[in-house]
């Protein structure tokens, strides 16, 4: 019927909900018996936020940064309306663009960045016929 959300297992509770507000998200829901919140932004996309991770500062993401590739969820993807837009706010904010933006086939401008914990988040700007929409 409908996509409601993804979890994403962070480490630190704190820096994890000063990230993902940052980014737009507000919390709308504590769930303390599951070590997990519920996120919204003012569009409607929902994320779970997981606090069971363990702190391993400069660990590698399990499922894109080892050789052995294992199955899993390896990012969520959000659409924005202005990839430029983000794409100056996340230098104002001083977050790394891992990489992009480029096309992504023919309907999609993507950029990629790293929550604090590694987490991969993918941003897309659709198109139409290799023009961006405004």
């Amino acid at each position: 019927m409908a996509y409601d959300h993804i979890g994403i297992r962070v480490s630190n509770k704190q820096r994890a909900l000063d990230f993902y507000t940052a980014l737009g998200f507000e919390e709308t829901a504590s769930f303390p018996e599951y070590e997990a919140n519920e996120m919204q932004s003012a569009d409607g996309v929902r994320i779970n936020l997981i606090f069971n991770a363990v702190n391993a500062l400069k660990s590698k993401n399990m499922l894109l940064d080892m050789p052995i590739k294992y199955p899993g969820i390896t990012h969520p993807a959000f659409i924005v309306d202005d990839l430029q837009q983000l794409q100056h706010w996340l230098n104002e904010h001083q977050i790394t663009i891992t990489e992009g933006p480029h096309p992504i086939g023919p309907r999609r401008i993507a950029l990629f960045i790293r929550d604090p914990d590694g987490n991969v988040l993918e941003f897309n700007q659709l198109t139409t016929n290799n023009m961006i929409l405004e």
